[in-house]
């Protein structure tokens, strides 16, 4: 029943009972059609494999089912060349938005998304792409940041490092950036070989460990620029018979789930991904059911807090 707002109770109560006896079930392709509609949203994911993504995806599924849509979830490392083929889910009615997590991806598709039809139905969460008339859902970046230097400032700290992100990665560098500032407002010593290259990853934590471990002067305190660089750091220390925080202090970024039951469990900045993924796909539907009603919501900065667990504590002068 398309409109049973408009027809008498009783008659909403004989068709109700038909459907009952009948056991009909909407044909879905059928009012795709009628609506122009796919009543879905593509979400475009850097690394599938991360379980940083999980809590965004949740968040933008539950609202999206409130709303009677589906989610598709597919990796941007197909579409990395080319922009036509994220075009052609929006033209090709298989999705009636999209929300990209990936701030990397190149000039050429960055541009095609630009010229799209439905750009309007685009959006960024997580991360963005600077320059682009894109709306974005992003925590504070920054202030997580100035947040963690200070807490390990805090704590007694004066010789702080940095595990950063991918080159080039919008995240890594605006916490980069922030992290550096911090240093020079607290009036703290920075070294360029206490900032150490890393991607996010298990694995870059390792390498950076193994680098930490083979500095003459070393940082008593680490800031990662992500959970999973941060617990890659500390199995590599713990491998090589260092103890966290008794031998260096280390934080993270994120608060993904296994940081807590991680040992020591991990001190973070965290993110709210459920309400990130919530608010990205709030401010999609917004578009997407008032097409032509002017919406200012082009970007939604959201707070971030720091929480404290075992994997910092006051430097052990002695040890350093």
């Amino acid at each position: 029943m398309s409109h049973p707002n408009i027809v008498s109770t009783s008659t909403k109560d004989r068709v109700f009972d038909a459907v009952k006896l009948t056991g009909y079930r909407i044909n879905r392709a059928a009012r795709n059609l009628r609506t122009q509609r796919a009543h879905s949203i593509l979400v475009l994911l850097p690394d599938l494999a991360n379980p940083f993504f999980s809590n965004i995806l949740e968040g933008i599924s539950r609202y999206l089912s409130s709303k009677g849509y589906s989610m598709l979830i597919a990796s941007t490392n197909q579409v990395h060349t080319s922009g036509e083929l994220l075009v052609d889910y929006l033209d090709d009615a298989r999705a009636d938005g999209m929300i990209i997590l990936d701030g990397g991806l190149d000039a050429e598709v960055v541009k095609s998304l630009e010229k799209a039809s439905k750009a309007k139905f685009i959006l960024f969460a997580c991360e963005w792409i600077e320059g682009a008339n894109f709306p974005s859902v992003r925590s504070e970046n920054e202030e997580g940041t100035r947040k963690a230097v200070k807490h390990l400032h805090s704590l007694g700290h004066r010789k702080v490092g940095h595990v950063t992100g991918p080159k080039n990665n919008v995240l890594a560098q605006a916490r980069k950036d922030a992290f550096i500032c911090e240093l020079k407002t607290l009036k703290l010593e920075l070294k360029s070989q206490w900032i150490i290259s890393g991607d996010f990853s298990l694995a870059a934590g390792c390498i950076a460990a193994q680098a930490w471990i083979a500095l003459d002067d070393r940082p008593t305190a680490v800031f990662c620029a992500s959970d999973q660089l941060a617990l890659g750091f500390i199995a590599e220390l713990s491998r090589h018979d260092y103890n966290v925080p008794y031998h260096v202090s280390v934080m993270g970024f994120d608060d993904i789930d296994f940081s807590e039951q991680y040992i020591p469990s991990l001190t973070s900045i965290r993110q709210d991904r459920l309400f990130l993924g919530e608010t990205a796909a709030s401010m999609l539907m917004q578009r997407i059911e008032s097409p032509d009603k002017d919406i200012h919501d082009h970007t939604a900065i959201l707070p971030v807090s720091l929480v404290i667990r075992e994997s910092t504590a006051p430097p052990n002068l002695e040890k350093c």
